[in-house]
């Protein structure tokens, strides 16, 4: 049995507000419950709603910028930034800028949407 796998087709979520989500590893591409690591560009003025998700949650920009508010502050990540943002953390997502956000994002443990406790 190999002791690797090499990802070459994440799963593509579906989404309706134009954000690109490629899941590489997770619940669903790979049924890993410890950890999701995934692609994703967000367009311009692209956003979530708040949420307090039980997971920690990593982020890497690759190109662009995108704007977290996380219990009220304000904090603006470029190209070359990174974040970790504790579990049971109330932050919102954004991209309000003119040019889309490319970035990774990593969940411990895996994103889940029963775990996201988005607002309505």
């Amino acid at each position: 049995m190999k002791k690797y796998l090499v990802q070459n087709n994440p799963f593509v979520v579906p989404t309706t507000d134009g954000k690109l989500i490629e899941e590489h590893h997770g619940l669903i591409a790979t049924q890993n419950n410890d950890i999701s690591i995934a692609h994703m560009v967000a367009p311009p003025k692209w956003s979530e709603p708040f949420q307090t998700p039980q997971f920690e949650e990593y982020t890497y920009i690759i190109s662009g910028k995108k704007q977290f508010i996380i219990e009220g502050e304000v904090v603006i990540l470029e190209a070359g930034q990174s974040i970790k943002i504790e579990k049971n953390t109330r932050v919102q997502y954004s991209n309000p800028f003119d040019e889309p956000c490319e970035y990774i994002a990593i969940c411990k443990p895996a994103f889940s949407i029963e775990k996201v406790n988005r607002e309505a």
